[in-house]
């Protein structure tokens, strides 16, 4: 089960092959063209946080991070102490699905991708409920199948049957900037809560 036993144990093990050692290029760019750093930002599944530490760095000042993992949720409250201590950035140690709140905008960075399949019907319900009205979820999905998982795989197709019913699909294209190992293996998406 993909539960916190097994994530914390990924993290201390460090198997973290997913981990980028930093910001992806597609979401840099995507934040680089910001203006409003007050923005109210999520990034469920959060991993090592490289774009939470870009985003914070960069000005802006309501950063939420959630992760199953309680070992990583000790590491970033270490790693980003000063930002939480004055209140720009929390970092909660809860599953997704039950964690509640208003954002403007949802960083969709490899947590699609580690949730069991069977959970995705429930991600599109639940990120529309997080997001104020035409609030953005926007980040990268595979476009690749794989054995096992995770990470689980899929495809543009099936991500647009999943996703129009609750948003506005405003931009799922190839990415044209993804790191060497992913490219052509990469989607951007940019979508807007109905």
């Amino acid at each position: 089960m993909l539960n916190d036993q097994y994530w914390s144990e990924r993290y201390e093990k460090s198997q973290t092959g997913w981990d980028l050692g930093g910001v992806s290029p597609a979401l840099k760019d995507y934040f680089d063209q910001l203006t409003d750093k007050s923005l109210a930002i999520l990034i469920p599944g959060c991993g090592n946080a490289y774009e939470a530490l870009y985003l914070l760095e960069n000005g802006f000042s309501n950063i939420t991070l959630i992760d199953i993992s309680e070992v990583l949720v000790r590491n970033l409250s270490v790693k980003l102490h000063d930002y939480i201590a004055v209140g720009k950035c929390r970092v909660i140690h809860q599953n997704f699905f039950e964690h509640a709140g208003q954002y403007d905008l949802i960083v969709e960075q490899t947590f699609f991708c580690a949730i069991d399949p069977s959970l995705r019907g429930e991600y599109v319900k639940k990120m529309p409920e997080l997001l104020v009205p035409q609030g953005r979820l926007v980040g990268l999905l595979f476009d690749r199948a794989f054995e096992g998982g995770p990470p689980f795989g899929g495809s543009k197709e099936e991500y647009i049957t999943l996703f129009d019913p609750y948003f506005t699909l405003k931009t799922i294209e190839k990415c044209y900037n993804s790191i060497p190992p992913r490219a052509g293996f990469e989607v951007f998406i940019n979508f807007l809560s109905k």
